[in-house]
């Protein structure tokens, strides 16, 4: 656990990658106390000034001789042979080590933690490792926290509409080039995906196994059932790249175990911590990546009761994949941990 101090050195692996960039904003906008920051990257980005809290910090290229003597707390986001080397390196050395790959999520010694619905997994962290989920399973737990504890969850199914950002910072300029390249009446270059992203979907993200499933959907349904404590949840997905440079979009249906009424899903969810109900049909409300891209709640509208079974209802979640899905989630983590001393 983290020792209790007035301010803390905090560590950045991946620091020039989207996500990275995204953590030092939140680092800058919660006025998180740091001492010192350690940035660290790829040997092409070394060298590169970054600026956070009014400072300029120089990225360091990472190697296994890299030393992180005097850092509290680590925030990964890079590879998974990064989190592998790194993470195990530096929780075994007592630094506090925040994780945003897919490696130790579904460890049962690592808490896989979104504050707001289960903060308590903190408690117990005999790795020094903590796992923040993938970032559509963020806002799925978010939104169906309050529904589990007002009536419980049965089974849901969840389609996913996942912006390209994330993949990454490459993939978002292939989404911009390919958009000017067929405006302008020339060929799409394709790299970032196994087909051009630009005026189309790819029901296809991360690799298929035998039954046909992607390992996305894989995931989602694994880590919804950790954090929610629910090991017999049923759920199913399906994971959907679109052509939209930020936030993932889900459209959530959810079998419940007693009957819900649509407004009392609504209360329900306003009262949950995180989640702005943005939900008028009379109004044409419903929330957009447009409404959700730079903000750190998760926006849920299209509340509405499904007759097609026994106490369904549909919901439509939207968050910025970014920040709630990724860095604001482990900088959350890390306050957590400080609160907690």
């Amino acid at each position: 656990m983290i020792k209790k101090k007035p301010a803390y050195t905090v560590a950045i692996l991946g620091a020039t990658g989207a996500v990275g960039k995204e953590t030092l904003e939140i680092l800058e906008e919660r006025n998180f106390p740091l001492s010192g920051l350690r940035l660290f990257a790829s040997k092409r980005s070394a060298g590169e000034v970054l600026s956070c809290q009014d400072k300029e910090w120089k990225v360091e290229e990472l190697t296994s001789a890299s030393s992180f003597a005097g850092v509290d707390i680590a925030l990964i986001s890079a590879t998974d042979d990064i989190s592998r080397e790194y993470g195990r390196r530096l929780g075994s050395s007592g630094v506090v080590v925040i994780d945003d790959s897919g490696v130790f999520r579904m460890e049962p010694d690592v808490p896989l933690v979104v504050p707001e619905v289960n903060a308590g997994a903190l408690a117990s962290m005999p790795r020094g490792i903590v796992a923040i989920p993938n970032c559509t399973t963020t806002p799925l737990v978010m939104a169906l926290k309050p529904l589990q504890d007002a009536v419980g969850v049965k089974r849901v199914v969840v389609t996913t509409f996942q912006s390209v950002s994330g993949t990454g910072a490459a993939a978002m300029d292939e989404l911009m080039t390919q958009t000017k390249d067929l405006l302008a009446f020339r060929d799409a270059k394709v790299e970032a995906y196994p087909y051009q992203i630009a005026f189309n979907l790819l029901p296809h993200i991360g690799s298929f196994n035998e039954g046909g499933d992607c390992s996305e959907e894989v995931k989602i349904a694994r880590e919804t059932r950790k954090i929610l404590g629910a090991p017999s949840l049923r759920l199913t997905a399906t994971t959907v790249r679109v052509p939209v440079l930020r936030c993932h979009s889900e459209a959530v249906n959810v079998e419940l175990e007693r009957p819900l009424k649509a407004n009392e899903a609504r209360a329900a969810l306003a009262g949950m911590p995180g989640v702005i109900v943005y939900d008028d049909p009379a109004k044409k409300l419903y929330p957009m990546p447009l409404d959700a891209t730079g903000k750190d709640e998760v926006y849920v509208g299209r509340i509405r009761e499904d007759e097609s079974v026994p106490n369904g209802l549909n919901l439509w979640v939207v968050s910025d994949n970014l920040r709630k899905g990724a860095a604001l989630n482990a900088v959350q983590i890390a306050e957590c941990l400080i609160a907690a001393q």
